[in-house]
């Protein structure tokens, strides 16, 4: 799934090349990325649509602060891209609109 993404690196030093998924689609990304940054290098943005107006978003502040870039890591909906690192194998899938809650999404307060 590489692509012309507008999203261009700096010149740092090299790092070891990770394997993950996208959208179904194999990327090859840097160890360290974060899902965020992988995401706007393969150019899959927007990386969700709003719950109620289907509007595209995509990563933004890159941070954890504006939660633009919410997507589906290993099936878990909700993650934050900016804020976990791509793991070899790893699966993004990119969400549109309200995501179901499982039994698995809820912490019960102590």
């Amino acid at each position: 799934m590489q692509t012309d993404s507008p999203f261009n690196r700096l010149a740092t030093t090299p790092a070891e090349a990770v394997t993950l998924e996208i959208d179904g689609q194999p990327f090859i990304a840097r160890e360290g990325d974060s899902v965020a940054a992988a995401l706007l290098a393969a150019g899959a943005v927007p990386s969700r649509t709003t719950p109620v107006s289907a509007s595209p978003r995509a990563p933004y502040c890159m941070m954890g602060v504006c939660f633009e870039c919410l997507v589906e890591v290993d099936g878990l909906a909700n993650v934050q891209g900016c804020m976990v690192q791509v793991i070899e194998g790893m699966k993004v899938r990119c969400q549109s609109g309200a995501r179901e809650l499982t039994e698995g999404d809820f912490h019960e307060a102590v």
